[in-house]
């Protein structure tokens, strides 16, 4: 190896960085595409095939159109292995750097991604507008070289990262197979779940996020065995998790997830600290090495790759169209779980911002800037619009969010039903039950592909909350499936446990020979 100093400019750090995050913003790493393509090959539950399917007919069109896979474009996190024999020409810091180039990747005019980041996280959580600060992490290595591995995580799935310190005799496997039995689908399976071991609290939750950045290889490892007690847990935690048929979005089904990692690091005696963390189907990330000779080059994948699916693909059968400007509590009524409506017509936007404001005016006793009686709301912060576009990557945000105010709104607007992604929690379900305003779900991870059906945008109320502001949509043929009925009935309870029994019996089955 070349022990040489070597000089390596800031604004080649700073580029390659604004590059890498618009490159994950709309390609998936090729590696997921070919794992959730197996997956889609041999899904047997209808409704999780078609949340597969959408999520992969959404990957090819955003990897044409050169625009974000979802809506949630990510809090970006780095990991770089900087070499002792770099010297670094740049006035600023190294943390300096990346969030210039963080700063110049949201704003890209051409492809701007949603910032998500606030200032201020305990008081007014004043949006940064540039999706800035990173969060950066540096090791000094041998070499004279940079090694950066850049990730944009989404909100959704990092909610669902959990620790715990557990006896050193204790199981690993029932613990992370428990939690992540309680952890919903609102961190948009299939993904990956990743497992720190060992360390202390930070060093464990460190392992987790930098291992689920490494390559898929589940096929290769179930294939050739385990070697070694890491691998022994993954196979392991790869086969109980799939066995609980959480399945894609929750609706139940053979994949939760297409790859489990697992890191580990010496601890204390008397410790042994766990970390995990779930990976969403968005699964941005991107390693790349600069060496002085310039900015990364970075070349698209392959996209012959990706499956020929299409819209037909996904629609087929049990379809049902609805005209949501003639919209009656009876039709609603005999809306069933699992079941795919495409619909069309005028709907409301609304997420977490917008809804504590709606609550603050009902509470003061003041009227709303807009009339929810007899409409739809879509929990939504989309994308930034771009040249012809009517609205930019549109998907479902995490509806438990919303849970705390749906009694409220509900007994007080008239609203008459919702869309979002992931479960409700047992008291919403009651609200829903009690206002017979139904529940549906847009898939997670089909941002840019729903955009597509949205026709007409416009402004309604609290522009000042910007991605949070209030929108009316016209949609037509927008995807979407019936997650709670007007009778309480969740595809969310229901799809797990009839596919956790289905694949019980199944492997019972095949232990003697049936």
């Amino acid at each position: 190896m070349n022990k040489k100093t070597r000089t390596i400019a800031g604004k080649d750090i700073t580029k390659s960085v604004a590059d890498a995050l618009q490159y994950i913003s709309y390609y998936h790493p090729p590696d997921y595409i070919r794992y959730l393509s197996q997956a889609y090959a041999r899904e047997l539950s209808p409704s999780a095939k078609n949340a597969i399917g959408q999520i992969l007919l959404n990957s090819r069109m955003a990897a044409f159109g050169r625009r974000p896979i979802c809506q949630d474009t990510g809090l970006v996190v780095v990991f770089a292995k900087v070499g002792m024999g770099v010297r670094i020409k740049s006035a600023g810091s190294f943390a300096d750097l990346v969030n210039e180039g963080v700063r110049q990747a949201y704003l890209d005019p051409d492809n701007p991604l949603r910032p998500s980041i606030v200032s201020d996280p305990l008081a007014g959580r004043l949006n940064t507008r540039d999706n800035t600060p990173a969060v950066v992490h540096v090791d000094l290595v041998q070499g004279n070289q940079i090694e950066i591995t850049i990730a944009a995580k989404g909100g959704g799935s990092e909610n669902k990262a959990r620790f715990t310190t557990l006896n050193p005799s204790a199981s690993v496997a029932d613990w992370v197979v428990d939690t992540v039995s309680t952890l919903g689908s609102g961190w948009c399976p299939p993904g990956l779940i990743s497992v720190g071991i060992g360390g202390s609290a930070e060093k464990a939750m460190l392992l987790a996020k930098e291992a689920m950045n490494e390559p898929i290889d589940m096929s290769e490892l179930l294939s050739r065995g385990s070697s070694n007690a890491e691998e022994e847990l993954r196979i392991e935690l790869y086969e109980r998790i799939n066995a609980l048929g959480i399945g894609a979005q929750g609706l139940g089904g053979l994949t939760t997830v297409v790859d489990v990692k697992v890191a580990t690091y010496p601890t204390h005696v008397a410790s042994k600290p766990v970390a995990l963390i779930p990976q969403c189907a968005a699964n941005r990330h991107l390693k790349f090495t600069l060496d002085g000779s310039g900015r990364v080059t970075l070349e698209p994948p392959d996209i012959s790759e990706w499956p020929q699916i299409g819209h037909d693909d996904l629609h087929t059968t049990g379809v049902r169209r609805v005209n949501l400007d003639g919209l009656t509590k009876e039709e609603m009524a005999s809306w069933r779980c699992g079941e795919t409506l495409l619909l069309s017509g005028k709907m409301l936007t609304g997420r977490d911002a917008a809804h504590q404001r709606m609550v603050d005016l009902i509470d003061a006793g003041k009227p709303l800037p807009v009339d929810l009686r007899g409409r739809v709301i879509y929990y939504v912060g989309p994308v930034r619009a771009v040249r012809d576009e009517v609205v930019g990557p549109a998907g479902p945000t995490t509806s438990s969010r919303m849970d705390g105010f749906i009694e409220k709104i509900l007994a007080e607007t008239g609203l008459y039903a919702m869309v979002g992604k992931a479960e409700r929690s047992p008291a919403a379900i009651e609200s829903i039950v009690r206002h017979r305003t139904p529940y549906l779900i847009a898939v997670g991870g089909a941002a840019y592909l729903i955009s597509k059906s949205i026709k007409a945008a416009r402004l309604v109320a609290f522009e000042d909350l910007g991605m949070e502001a209030m929108y009316e949509f016209e949609v037509q043929d927008m995807p979407v499936i019936m997650a709670v009925d007007v009778e309480g009935n969740s595809i969310h309870n229901s799809g797990p446990i009839e596919w956790r029994k289905r694949m019980a019996a199944d492997s019972i089955a095949r232990s003697i020979g049936v």
